[in-house]
């Protein structure tokens, strides 16, 4: 991955695919680098029954842009597992879309901790993650 400027990364991630429950959820990425994870969600199809963005889609958000992050950091030779996830919902979103930002918080040789923080449309936090993750090395 490192081979390839953030541009072509990200359109190389977005044409290969994000996996059937982001594609599922309208995840597209808008930036992929060593230092930041950026992309958006749409809010219609992602809503609970009282017409919010659902919490758990945040966790989705989060969870795909911390993972993508990580395995940036991980390339070439190790892959990252996540291992726990938070995330705090700090206001409502009925419509739009939702950007996720995903930043390290700390890589290490086994772990690594990603912030993501989730705007409105508005640029307003309406949510904040915490992904731990594991490197593992690969084919082990």
């Amino acid at each position: 991955m490192s081979e390839l400027s953030s541009e072509e990364l990200t359109e190389a991630l977005n044409e290969y695919g994000l996996g059937e429950l982001a594609e599922r959820m309208g995840i597209k990425l808008i930036e992929v680098s060593a230092n930041k994870t950026t992309g958006t969600m749409p809010v219609q199809g992602n809503r609970q029954p009282l017409g919010l963005l659902n919490g758990g889609a945040n966790a989705i958000l989060a969870e795909t842009l911390g993972s993508i992050e990580a395995n940036v950091a991980a390339y070439p030779d190790r892959v990252a597992v996540g291992v726990d996830i938070n995330v705090t919902h700090h206001k409502g979103v009925k419509d739009g879309f939702v950007k996720g930002i995903a930043t390290p918080l700390h890589v290490g040789k086994t772990t690594g901790s990603y912030l993501i923080e989730i705007l409105n449309d508005k640029e307003e936090r309406s949510a904040s993650a915490r992904l731990t993750v594991f490197f593992k090395e690969k084919n082990k």
